[in-house]
């Protein structure tokens, strides 16, 4: 859809343990679902921390741990971190953990994924040798080999060496075009793994960056090529240009060979929106497209279209609550998120529905032509994702939380789907598409199965195996099944459990349950040779729990736990727990959870409602203080999910969970496990560091660990995913495994 497509999907499918879904984490940096699609670096610069109101001065003593860098609590950090450390690496089982993590992480037993460009494959990789990663390239041919050639075209750790900098990779947006191969790339660069990132232009011909090319100094922002010599940018112009969420809100249009400064300005939002970012579509003629995306909350979204030689924008007549999906043979393919039925048209549409209607009419009437369903998705399936590639379009959904790839036609009677055939029941999904391509690549998995990918024949329609993954930890008998408790409302829960097929059913099983449950994302099942080695293969079950508030069962789930409704997502989750210990897989001794980003506050939550169900907590990069969230970094981005403090009635409710102003200091918690990161300009680390100065204020036991680097994965590179891996699952060992544990 966009000229400028990312490759940020380049990088390798991380092994992420304690992020159990592919993007357990990412749900927070998905700030404008579309828009961030389209290019690699959609954000704009952290703004300064408002200044708090008298009265949560007044009652807040730790504020003081909202400095990030501050002096006073980097010291109190390095504290925590040196006494958590010293424990939880005296374990005997740590350094094997550490090894075993590491050993996964780093090994060369890793599928490429990649993107595909004029007969090369892209990848980004990373290894005990390359720590900042390669990104790399080979021939078609050569990939589909077991030993490619492969092409250094930037190697990271020598240009950050040069340098002298802290650079992490953060993707690229290349330049595609009917007529002319890629050659114009926007490579995106982090310090120390930060949302903010600096952008340069880079030549693919030459393997160099562009001298005198586009660059721009470090913000969240986002760009879009129009032409090579053209792009659309939005940024932080300076004083009054971000959101209060701190992201940009004015789209520039930036001429090469002149200033950043010079840009000229196209379009513009308002402060008080999420962000806007530019957005570029390129018909099936080549034609391109120049516009962008107004994000009025996290899950609203104005498109707009600035027609050559006009200066008012056009507003695409689609939902506020809708996603496009690209165009294929004409038509222009949406997914929708809300109940729809189009002014003037006999036709109604559900909330889930994927619909299409005809570009070129709009184009020349800037009217709604007629629209037609695609694709109904039945109560216990989701649309995922639509793919457009040169001749095919392709639909990835959820069917009872597994994963379905279905190709998608349209005709005289309307739109036909197919089902394209897969290894199993398990994860599946688009690994690469691209309309300028005729290579698709779709990827399998399930919790027991490595990563498969397969080729995809548009021609034929026939599916290969182009690589599969040996097993990486010993699934000798391990069983998966799929059970559903009822929550506090009646509602039936899915979630899967891995355990040994001999397990006594005695309550004494180790179990780690993980949550997300928010921002329409999905937790599918996954392969984690972490998870594997440093649990299953110890003897822990593993549950992953499929709450309200994801995406599970298309954009309802989700809605159900919104706002004042989120109590439902918490009730599902203790469901989930009580449902593991009536079952007698384990009891609240052998019972731990885990969560990350919106999950962290997931644990946060439990940690307060039910700190009986759980005897081990790990709360990962979470957000805590849910007063003052909307205050801090991006917080303000994700009031339409959560509710506003500043709303009475949803402040009223937001006290009742926030995890921060709830704690008891009398209540018997469970020892929790706090990690974070310093880096991370997305969820503040705050949140973390005052949680756990309450346990430290009241004499009561907790871990922390906060990695300098890392953004809000806690972890820049393998090595140090390892060591948060190994002390993470040490914690739990310690707190669940009976054994070993006192």
């Amino acid at each position: 859809m966009p000229v400028g497509e990312s490759i940020l999907a380049e990088a390798d499918k991380p092994d992420n343990p304690g992020e159990t879904g592919p993007a357990a984490f990412a749900p927070l940096c998905l700030l404008v679902l579309t828009a961030c699609a389209q290019s690699s670096n959609t954000e704009a610069l952290v703004p300064e921390m408002p200044v708090p109101t008298a009265e949560v001065t007044e009652t807040d003593p730790n504020l003081w741990l909202e400095e990030v860098e501050g002096e006073k609590a980097l010291a109190w950090v390095r504290r925590q971190n040196s006494r958590s450390l010293a424990v939880l690496q005296a374990d005997p089982r740590y350094a094997g953990f550490e090894a075993a993590a590491l050993d996964a992480l780093n090994s060369k037993e890793r599928i490429p994924y990649g993107t595909v460009r004029d007969g090369m494959v892209y990848n980004f990789w990373q290894d005990d040798v390359n720590v900042r990663g390669l990104w790399r390239r080979a021939s078609l041919e050569s990939y589909a080999t077991d030993a490619p050639d492969w092409e250094t075209v930037v190697d990271f750790d020598r240009l950050a060496a040069d340098e002298g900098k802290n650079w992490v990779y953060k993707g690229a947006d290349c330049l595609r075009t009917l007529d002319a191969p890629a050659r114009h790339c926007i490579v995106s660069l982090s310090d120390g793994g930060k949302d903010a990132v600096i952008t340069r232009e880079f030549d693919l011909g030459t393997k160099a960056f562009v001298e005198e090319g586009f660059e721009t100094p470090e913000a969240k922002q986002g760009a879009a090529w129009v032409d090579a010599d053209t792009l659309l940018i939005a940024s932080d112009w300076g004083a009054g240009t971000v959101t209060q969420s701190g992201y940009p809100f004015i789209i520039k249009r930036w001429t090469r060979g002149t200033p950043l400064d010079a840009a000229t300005e196209v379009l513009r939002g308002k402060e008080t929106d999420v962000g806007v970012w530019p957005m570029t579509i390129e018909l099936e003629d080549g034609r391109v497209l120049q516009g962008g995306v107004t994000s009025e909350t996290f899950f609203t979204r104005s498109y707009w279209w600035l027609p050559d030689g006009e200066t008012a924008p056009v507003r695409w007549p689609i939902p506020s609550k809708s996603s496009p999906n690209g165009i294929y043979k004409g038509h222009f393919l949406l997914s929708l998120e809300e109940d729809w039925a189009p002014e003037g048209q006999n036709a109604a549409f559900k909330s889930g529905d994927l619909v299409a209607f005809d570009v070129e009419t709009f184009l020349e009437t800037r009217t709604l032509p007629p629209v037609s369903l695609v694709f109904r998705p039945t109560a216990t399936q989701a649309v995922n994702g639509v793919a457009i590639a040169r001749g095919a379009a392709l639909l990835s959904i959820s069917d009872n939380v597994v994963g379905k790839v279905l190709r998608l036609e349209p005709g005289a009677d309307g739109w036909t789907t197919a089902a394209i055939t897969l290894p199993g029941t398990g994860q599946a999904g688009i690994a690469f598409s691209d309309e300028h391509e005729t290579t698709v690549f779709l990827n399998y998995e399930d919790f027991l199965t490595p990563d498969s990918l397969l080729n995809y024949d548009i021609a034929t329609g026939e599916v290969s195996t182009l690589k599969s993954l040996p097993a990486k930890f010993d699934t000798t008998g391990l069983t998966v099944e799929q059970f559903f408790a009822t929550s506090k409302d009646g509602t039936k829960v899915p979630y899967f459990l891995v355990h040994r097929s001999d397990i006594p059913f005695d309550g004494t099983t180790p179990t780690l349950l993980y949550g997300y449950g928010g921002f329409q994302v999905s937790m599918n099942p996954s392969y984690s040779p972490v998870l594997g080695r440093l649990w299953l293969e110890q003897g822990g079950a593993y549950a992953l729990a499929n709450i309200r508030g994801g995406g599970e069962f298309g954009p309802q789930w989700h809605q159900a736990g919104l706002k004042l409704h989120r109590q439902r997502v918490y009730d599902d989750f203790i469901a989930v727990g009580e449902d593991l210990v009536a079952r007698k897989v384990t009891t609240p001794a052998h019972l731990g959870i885990e969560g990350g980003s919106n999950g962290g506050l997931l644990m946060g939550v439990m940690l307060n409602q039910r700190p009986d169900l759980w005897n081990a907590v790990v709360v990962q990069v979470p957000l805590l203080d849910m007063l003052r969230y909307h205050m801090l970094l991006a917080g303000a981005s994700w009031v339409d999910e959560y509710g506003s403090p500043d709303v009475p009635e949803e402040r009223a409710f937001l006290e009742t969970i926030s995890p921060y102003q709830n704690f008891d200091a009398s209540t018997p918690y469970p020892v929790p496990f706090f990690v974070t990161s310093t880096k991370d300009d997305r969820v503040h680390p705050g949140h973390a560091r005052k949680m756990a100065k309450l346990f430290e204020d009241a004499g009561l036991p907790f871990l922390y660990y906060e990695n300098v680097d890392g953004g809000h994965s806690a972890a820049a590179n393998q090595t140090e995913r390892a060591k948060r891996s190994a002390l993470e699952f040490t914690y739990l060992s310690e707190r669940l495994f009976p054994a070993l544990r006192d």
